[in-house]
């Protein structure tokens, strides 16, 4: 029933609670009002977006099957996340029987509710972008930063669940990041480092354990973002710590100006972060490589049409000796086969593989204990849970070393 606020419906959400639409929809009625009760949110607002952080999991699984099983269908048909390319994976010979049906049954119970399978970690490049303002309900924490900070839409930090049950019911409780006053930033942040590279953006997200909590508002920084540093930094942010949304003055849209940023308020604390904080703080999540390269990974979160493109022109009239997977979405994928971007990758031995996510581990098991390198923390963050290490570097590097198989001891990471 509504929340202990007692929450206020509009008749067609008590209708849905009440069962009118289907067990499926009053399932997920159900849960929505028990979030907004958690969150003391007084009313349902409409979703007009959503974007589920899919997993391969049991759990999800479950869930998934439960409410389409309970005739639950998509009324704001939703994007997915990655899971794994079961065709990729066998053809290597990397994927078990088991694990193949895995993805199968998780794709199938997916389609079933509705949802358009993009399988992509970057819905907002293309497939899924919200407008300034637009209320949405997206799931997997680098998208819901993106959203937020770089796009000015509104979403708080869905589950998974929670965002399977946006899509169904067509609403979700306003509470969090929906609210204007709780989108105002409250740390002040002064960079003194040098921040001029996607790689370099992604050290700065590794700050969040000095930035402490809040809504950030990064002053220092170029006053021209590529869209690559700008995903980087939303990326590392929720890795080094729990951030729904940043701030910077003159880029971001909801920060025209620092006072902007704030809402004319005080920060609750400045913090200054330099080039040692920056160094210390990837220190911490990457690890020296070995005396081979024996693999390259890019692509966490997946990569855009540009970063494809600069990989492919770095590896003109080269090969690389070891395997390079990046990790991309269908869409980019098929713009790199009209241009002739995905032929020139392959004729330097790097593959664009769809569907994909790093935190698989039924896909990436085999290069268990082999020295691998990534140009993203986050995935280091993923794959260090079952097993893995990696050495982080920038885009260039990891292919020079894929090149090469073996890395180059003139490239440390201070020297990024």
């Amino acid at each position: 029933m509504p929340g202990k606020r007692n929450m206020k419906l509009t008749e067609e959400q008590r209708e849905m609670l009440a069962g009118k639409y289907g067990k499926g929809a009053a399932m997920a009625m159900r849960i929505q009002c028990a979030v907004g009760e958690g969150f003391e949110a007084e009313r349902m607002v409409p979703v007009s977006r959503v974007h589920i952080s899919l997993s391969a999991q049991n759990a999800d699984i479950w869930f998934t099957e439960k409410m389409t099983e309970a005739g639950a269908a998509a009324r704001v048909i939703p994007t997915v996340n990655p899971g794994y390319c079961v065709k990729y994976f066998r053809e290597k010979g990397w994927l078990a029987e088991e694990d193949s049906i895995n993805m199968r049954r998780t794709e199938a119970a997916y389609t079933k509710l509705g949802a358009n399978m993009t399988l992509s970690c970057t819905p907002y490049l293309s497939d899924n972008r919200p407008g300034f303002g637009e209320i949405c309900a997206f799931s997997e924490t680098s998208v819901t930063v993106f959203a937020n900070s770089v796009l000015g839409a509104r979403t708080n930090r869905e589950s998974a669940m929670s965002a399977a049950c946006a899509a169904i019911t067509g609403f979700v409780p306003e509470y969090g990041m929906l609210l204007p006053e709780n989108r105002l930033g409250t740390v002040l942040v002064k960079v003194s480092a040098r921040v001029d590279s996607a790689i370099r953006f992604a050290m700065l997200g590794l700050c969040g354990k000095k930035i402490g909590r809040g809504i950030p508002v990064f002053t220092g920084l170029p006053d021209e973002i590529d869209t690559e540093s700008l995903i980087a930094l939303g990326a590392s942010l929720n890795i080094s710590g729990s951030y729904d949304m940043f701030h910077i003055p003159g880029v971001t849209p909801e920060a025209p100006d620092e006072k902007a940023a704030f809402g004319g308020r005080a920060p609750v604390r400045t913090v200054e972060l330099t080039e040692q904080d920056m160094n210390e703080a990837f220190a911490l999540y990457s690890h020296e490589p070995g005396d081979s390269v024996d693999y390259v990974i890019l692509g966490c979160p997946h990569y855009t049409c540009e970063q494809v493109r600069t990989a492919a022109e770095f590896l003109r009239g080269k090969k690389a000796r070891v395997p390079v997977m990046i990790l991309t979405s269908r869409t980019v994928i098929a713009e790199a086969e009209k241009s002739g971007i995905k032929e020139m990758l392959e004729e330097a031995g790097a593959d664009l593989i769809p569907d994909t996510c790093v935190d698989e581990k039924y896909c990436f098991q085999c290069l268990k204990g082999k020295n691998g390198a990534t140009d993203s923390p986050k995935a280091i963050y993923y794959m260090e849970n079952f097993g893995m290490s990696m050495a982080v570097r920038d885009m260039k590097t990891c292919l020079s070393w894929a090149v090469s198989g073996k890395p180059d001891s003139s490239t440390p990471m201070a020297a990024m």
